[in-house]
This record gives C-alpha cells, sequence and structure tokens, in this order.
C-alpha cells in the first residue's frame, strides 16, 4: 500500500504501529514532546540518514513529521528526489497534540524547550528591536538592520523556508549529538 502525501492526526494515530515515524524538529524539540516510537533525524542531517531511511522505506510506510508541517514537506521533497516515499503529518506535532493524542518525552528532560518557532521570533524580535535601538542613539543608518530583518520574514513567509531558523539550527543546543544520531541511526537500521 502506498503512503498518501498527506496524512491526518487521527489517520497516523492508527496506522503508528506500521509506520516509521521521523521527527525531522532540533533535538531540543524532539525532547520537549514527540510522536510515540519517533526517531529524530533532524531536517539538516537527512542527507546523512538517506541510506537508512531508504531501507526503512523498503520495508514499509514513512512518516516524517515535524511542529507544523513545513520542515516535514522540505524533508519528504529531499526524500522524493532520492526516490523515497515518504508522508508528512497534517499540521504537526502541533495537530497532533491538539486532537489529544499523546505526545512522549524522555526521562531526565528537566530544561523545557523552545520550538525553533519560537527561537526565531525571539531572534528576530531582538535584532529588530536592536537595530531600532541603535538607530536613535547611535546613527539612523542601524535602522537598515530592522528593515533587513522586515525583508527576511517576508521572504520567509513568501518562500515557505526560514534562513534565521537554519542558522538557529545550528547552535549546541539544537544540535544533535553525533552519538545520538548514530543511535537512531542503528534504531532505524534494526526496523
Amino acid at each position: 500500500m502506498t503512503t498518501p502525501t498527506t496524512l491526518a492526526a487521527d489517520e497516523a494515530r492508527i496506522r503508528l504501529h506500521e509506520l516509521t515515524v521521523i521527527d525531522v524538529r532540533t533535538r531540543g524539540e524532539y525532547a520537549g514532546g514527540h510522536l510515540p516510537g519517533a526517531l529524530n533525524i533532524p531536517l539538516d542531517q537527512i542527507q546523512r540518514a538517506l541510506p537508512d531511511i531508504r531501507h526503512a522505506a523498503d520495508r514499509g510506510d514513512v512518516l516524517v513529521v515535524c511542529a507544523s508541517g513545513a520542515r516535514s514537506e522540505n524533508a519528504c521533497k529531499i526524500l522524493a528526489e532520492n526516490g523515497v516515499t515518504a508522508a508528512t503529518l497534517s499540521g504537526g506535532t502541533g495537530a497532533w497534540a491538539a486532537d489529544g493524542h499523546e505526545l512522549h518525552r524522555p526521562r531526565g528532560t528537566s530544561r523545557a524547550t523552545w520550538g525553533m518557532e519560537r527561537q526565531v521570533r525571539l531572534t528576530a524580535g531582538v535584532i529588530v528591536l536592536l537595530g531600532l535601538l541603535l538607530g536613535l542613539v547611535v546613527h539612523p543608518a542601524f535602522q537598515l538592520v530592522s528593515a533587513g530583518i522586515a525583508g527576511g520574514l517576508v521572504f520567509s513567509a513568501l518562500t515557505n523556508t526560514c534562513g534565521m531558523a537554519a542558522v538557529l539550527a545550528k547552535l549546541p543546543h539544537n544540535r544533535p549529538r553525533a552519538a545520538d544520531l548514530d543511535n537512531t541511526l542503528a534504531a532505524l537500521r534494526s526496523r
């Protein structure tokens, strides 16, 4: 049976036992709550994991999830370009939780983690305020920093991409530890 391009949360819950679920959010977001049984392979690591994902797709259907669906759609495009068919969860883990389905939180996760969207909003807001403040206190040209961020946000909305998120994903708290990713890939191979 071929997996549809998008699965609704209720359909995914019913089929969860037969799906290989790959969560493409950052390590911190994944630790904050993920679908039961989901494996964390951040979007920027998909290419590295491609052989193992292909192997899993040969054995059954693959469901890719993120917070809202945008990153999982990008991951599905990358997979499709490499001959791997995968579905995305409509609305992501946000829709999953909103429908009342359980999110798994690993033991030992003591600090609250911020989702990527929240990290982007904070960073963009701080940079805009800083540009405006420096524009008032130091030189008006600093206001161009705020204009640049505004332009980036418009471009992000129009293209459904986010350069700031790509940069923030490289921060240490968002990066998978090499051992964690190796363990995830080993678990993917054994499924």
